[in-house]
């Protein structure tokens, strides 16, 4: 089963990002830093989500990041779905905070559940198509609008939404051009997908 090692994030300052990500969320080999200057506009075509077990998680979280210098573009608050918001990272990655608990069941704590990234794809049946012809497994799909892949037991999970529905869910438009600012670490080799989303093989 194919494996989603990490994600790395091509930002101008490593360093001062490198503190943003371990006072916001506590993380560390999950997501990675490269520096770069690629010309990049407006929204960059993915975000990354953090699922957590309760409200008082989500709140946690985001006023932590909120305090670490993220701007935010949804306020939290309850939804069909659960219970989130979203807010951009000071190198502009927009992050999802999300439970699908309507009640919280103890104290709040900084534990993430899962790390999900999620494409903008323009043509979202295309793109399965190409990730299915690279030895990815469908986990769950929702016909040409949602697609998420089995990764196992991989410390990031992968999904494909379509462009327009990423961006209205983030809260921003989804104009944008340039570099996706975004290379994804896995064990299936080195290329770009349809939509110019850059994959590596993972160091490890």
């Amino acid at each position: 089963m194919a494996s989603i090692e990490s994600v790395t994030l091509e930002v101008a300052d490593p360093s001062a990002v490198r503190r943003f990500y371990t006072d916001a969320f506590g993380l560390d080999s999950q997501v990675r830093l490269r520096a770069s200057e690629a010309p990049t506009t407006g929204f960059r075509g993915f975000t990354l989500s953090l699922t957590v077990s309760q409200p008082a998680d989500v709140n946690g979280l985001i006023g932590a990041a909120l305090d670490a210098g993220a701007s935010p573009l949804k306020p939290v608050t309850k939804s069909l779905w659960g219970y989130g918001g979203v807010v951009q990272a000071p190198d502009g990655t927009i992050w999802k905070v999300a439970t699908s608990a309507k009640k919280d069941t103890g104290p709040a704590t900084r534990k993430i559940d899962e790390i999900v990234l999620l494409l903008g794809a323009a043509d979202v049946a295309a793109s399965k198509r190409f990730y299915l012809d690279r030895g990815l497994a469908v986990a769950k799909s929702f016909g040409r609008k949602y697609v998420e892949f089995a990764t196992g037991s991989s410390p990031v999970k992968l999904a494909l939404y379509g462009r327009r529905a990423l961006a209205k869910d983030a809260g921003v438009s989804p104009d944008g051009t340039g570099s996706h600012r975004l290379v994804i670490g896995s064990d299936i080799g080195s290329f770009a997908d349809p939509d110019g989303f850059a994959w590596e093989t993972a160091s490890r």
